[in-house]
């Protein structure tokens, strides 16, 4: 078997992965891996969760699909139990973190719309990645990804993530903003951590400019900061959140939740999806939810100061390591100069991880990874960084 069929989108590694359990993954020659990537923190309950697989099987048996033309059970559960966490009210379901933020547009611009705005505009930031989409490629703020893609949308205005006054020039020279756009958290950007008290200084512009807060959780969701979502460590409350990846640990999903006068927005036509919160991914997102539940946001918080902590103890006095940063399982280890070949460094070693913006070590584990499992991640990892040049 080989690739050629397939359209050249990704610098693939030359490896193939046959089955999973938990933190490991075993590929088609029988190596194991330890997988602290999660499918770029998708498969937060791990591979092969045994709930979320017997959830799955069971509707596969019973019913898959059937279109948002009919009223779909499962589909209403899951949205109420995701609006009553979020404390959201309405909930839309696509397939992808970008149809969500897709979603998340659309109701910012109805919204701009609704008042005579003629070019409803959205801030977003620079670092921002918001998926691959004409409209949340033009919202991510990486000019390597959209290179090519012009003419790129307009009705998008950009500020420095954590600048709080750039945003505030922006309110008062732009006319017709309508939402700001932001992750907690820059995932793609390289773990970014914003200012403290960034969040809340957000909603407060927004609320004093009748703008709608809009959260991308796509990354953040699902448990990885140690809450549900990650704003939930703050006070603030969104009009618009989105969540896709971990949220069914594996299963195609993306949802766009709102709240106020954000939900009142969409109307029949305005929106919608084929396979958008189907039988089979509401099953697993429902599954997904009741393992979360039970106890693992907290073990994600414990799991990810360990993990933070130990490899500040390995990489003391290291000179390839400028700072280890993140919260809960969401971890950039930013070294000191690019390092291309680490993550095939770390394939070899057995170790799957990812560097974004070419020198930051991203660790996304699962939130079901050991303290064993984690202590062993340290050890390879520093080991891999010790022996850079």
């Amino acid at each position: 078997m080989n690739d050629s069929a397939l359209m050249q989108t990704y610098g693939r590694l030359p490896v193939a992965f046959e089955r999973g359990e938990g933190a490991w993954l075993v590929d088609t020659e029988g190596r194991r891996y330890l997988d602290a990537l999660s499918g770029i923190a998708v498969c937060g309950l791990g591979h092969a969760h045994a709930g979320v697989a017997e959830a799955i099987a069971h509707q596969a048996r019973t019913l898959i699909h059937t279109s948002n033309l009919y009223r779909i059970p499962l589909q209403e559960q899951l949205a109420e139990r995701l609006c009553a966490a979020a404390g959201m009210d309405k909930a839309f379901f696509g397939n992808s973190g970008a149809e969500a933020n897709e979603a998340a547009i659309k109701i910012a611009r109805l919204y701009g719309h609704r008042k005579d705005f003629k070019q409803p505009t959205i801030v977003v930031m620079e670092g921002a990645f918001h998926g691959r989409t004409m409209a949340t490629l033009t919202a991510t703020g990486n000019r390597k990804v959209q290179a090519g893609f012009e003419p790129l949308l307009k009705g998008f205005v950009r500020a420095p993530f954590g600048d709080l006054e750039a945003v505030r020039r922006i309110a008062a020279n732009q006319q017709e903003v309508v939402a700001v756009l932001v992750e907690p958290i820059q995932g793609e950007g390289g773990i970014v951590l914003p200012p403290t008290g960034y969040l809340e200084a957000l909603q407060e512009i927004c609320d004093a400019e009748d703008w709608l807060l809009m959260l991308d959780e796509v990354q953040t969701g699902a448990g990885r900061t140690g809450r549900l979502f990650a704003y939930q460590h703050t006070a603030i409350h969104p009009d618009v959140v989105t969540v896709a990846k971990g949220i069914a640990n594996g299963v195609p999903i993306g949802v766009c939740m709102a709240r106020g006068k954000a939900a009142a927005v969409f109307g029949p036509g305005n929106h919608g999806s084929t396979f958008g919160g189907n039988p089979l991914a509401s099953a697993a997102a429902l599954a997904t939810l009741d393992a979360l539940e039970d106890g693992l946001y907290a073990r994600a918080e414990a799991l990810g100061e360990r993990i933070r902590g130990g490899l500040g103890k390995a990489l003391t006095g290291s000179n390839q390591v400028v700072e280890i940063r993140g919260l809960g399982l969401m971890i950039g280890i930013e070294l000191t100069a690019a390092a291309p070949k680490l993550v095939s460094d770390a394939l070899a070693a057995g170790l799957l991880i990812n560097v974004t913006q070419e020198r930051v070590v991203r660790l996304l584990p699962p939130l079901i990874m050991s303290d064993a499992e984690a202590d062993d991640l340290v050890e390879r990892l520093a080991a891999l960084i010790r022996a850079l040049p």
